[in-house]
């Protein structure tokens, strides 16, 4: 193709502008400066973020030396690809060797087996036992406090928030996982008669229940428990109960061996066809009353045996599992509808639950005394007094947070054999916190002679610190 004049004028006017540029362009004077490069925007993602961000190896150094494994020592120990292994995980919940678990896992035995993460083994036939909640607690013993991871609030938790998963899937100890919460306060999937499960997808299988379930600041806000499935493996729904539920069963499991429920004092059956047909009722209709405990709120109520009871509270009762959750979900003291059939012919009438002491039916008998037994103060050779609000404040205590302080220590006595010192402050005495004289009397001598009572305290010079405090 040929240029035109005009077109060959254009390019060599180009052209000779390039070359002079090249060739002159050196030599001129006065030339402005060159412009400032222009930044380089940072990749997608931002700058490298740091390790605390990208890893989550501080939080599992702070969790995993209280993650423990619960074996009876009757059971045969599995191969690691057995699908039910016979054993799961635990998680120590307070320095005294309180270890919190699934009640599943320690329901047929009345010995177990506590694994520590470094190695440590302890036979322990101090178990209490929640099996509407699947939740346990044992107790194991030694001289020196257990590492343990605090509750953290389970009720901020929220869809999205990250957590970690501890157990020992399979056999492999020392395992974590990561995930998100997936939803709360997850209610009515007939896993346990008393259910609040928070749902995750951190990777849990055979032998994580009873490890605990713990937010990206290492505290303890669920216990693993279940998983919906299948295939028999892990497909991404994991179920935790609750810190709030597990926090409020292992209180009243140290204290009283057992768990205080709502109760009308009745036992009931799912009804069979002959029942069905006595009462004109379809089979599945409602459950029967089998017993009735004397003096109880069923009695008072005139409820009988051989009753058909279809619906307690508004709720409609099919089965002995829903009657239960009906009767424990009712507020105690307050009265409740129960819609009765006796010999074909319905009619309402209205009972009181009561609070009492939950037995476990698993045990078969009374839950027997509590972790801790009696220990007296007096022996002890200490006082204490009320820290008030200002002084609080002044001695360094959280916004809020209240204790009492060691006033007088007796020379060579007990408790200055122990390593309490005059103006300590006591936080906490076996995790239950005490804010008057009365409480740490009270907490104290609950405490056992033997196993003695942990102090969690704040030293003068501002340390926190844990002392087992013994009687003789």
């Amino acid at each position: 193709m040929s240029l035109s004049a005009p077109s060959r004028r254009t390019a060599a006017c180009l052209a000779l502008g390039l070359f002079g540029g090249l060739a002159f362009g050196p030599r001129l004077v006065g030339q402005p400066p060159a412009p400032a490069p222009v930044p380089v925007p940072e990749p997608l993602g931002g700058p490298a973020l740091p390790r605390d961000w990208n890893s989550y190896a501080p939080v599992v150094k702070r969790v995993a030396p209280a993650v423990v494994v619960i074996e009876g020592k009757a059971k045969a120990r599995p191969k690691l690809d057995d699908p039910d292994p016979g054993f799961g995980s635990g998680v120590l919940i307070h320095p005294a060797g309180i270890v919190l678990t699934c009640n599943h896992l320690v329901a047929d035995t009345a010995t177990v087996e506590v694994t520590l993460a470094d190695g440590r083994k302890f036979p322990s036939k101090e178990i209490r036992r929640d099996p509407k909640t699947d939740l346990a607690i044992v107790r194991i013993e030694d001289k020196a406090p257990f590492p343990f991871v605090e509750f953290g609030d389970s009720v901020a938790m929220e869809p999205g928030d990250r957590v970690l998963a501890f157990g020992a899937p399979f056999g492999l100890t020392g395992s974590v996982t990561q995930g998100i919460v997936s939803a709360t306060r997850r209610q009515n999937l007939n896993v346990n008669v008393v259910e609040d499960f928070i749902q995750f997808d951190a990777a849990v299988n055979p032998g994580n229940s009873g490890g605990p379930l713990v937010s990206t600041e290492g505290k303890l806000i669920g216990l693993s428990s279940a998983i919906k499935t299948r295939s028999g493996g892990f497909q991404g729904v994991g179920l935790a109960v609750s810190g709030k539920l597990a926090d409020a069963v292992a209180a009243d499991l140290i204290r009283n061996g057992a768990v205080k429920r709502p109760s009308i004092g009745v036992q009931v059956r799912e009804m069979d066809d002959d029942a069905a047909a006595r009462n004109k009722l379809k089979p599945g209709g409602g459950v029967v009353i089998t017993e009735i405990v004397a003096k109880s709120p069923g009695e008072a109520a005139n409820l009988g045996v051989g009753d058909v009871v279809t619906a307690f509270n508004g709720q409609v009762v099919t089965t002995p599992r829903e009657m239960l959750k009906a009767v424990v979900a009712a507020p105690a003291g307050q009265p409740a509808a129960v819609v009765v059939v006796r010999n074909g012919q319905a009619f309402q009438t209205r009972v009181t639950p009561v609070e009492q002491l939950d037995v476990a039916p698993a045990a078969g008998a009374a839950p027997g005394p509590p972790l801790q037994a009696a220990m007296s103060l007096d022996a002890l050779g200490l006082t204490v007094a009320e820290v008030t609000a200002d002084a609080a404040a002044k001695l360094g205590l959280p916004k809020g947070a209240r204790a009492v302080q060691v006033a007088t220590v007796t020379p060579n006595g007990l408790a200055a054999q122990s390593g309490v010192g005059r103006g300590m402050l006591v936080i906490q005495v076996d995790r239950f916190p005490v804010a008057t004289p009365d409480d740490f009397r009270t907490a104290v001598e609950r405490a056992s002679r033997e196993k003695g009572a942990v102090l969690h305290v704040l030293r003068p010079s501002g340390g926190v610190d844990f002392v087992v405090l013994r009687g003789q």
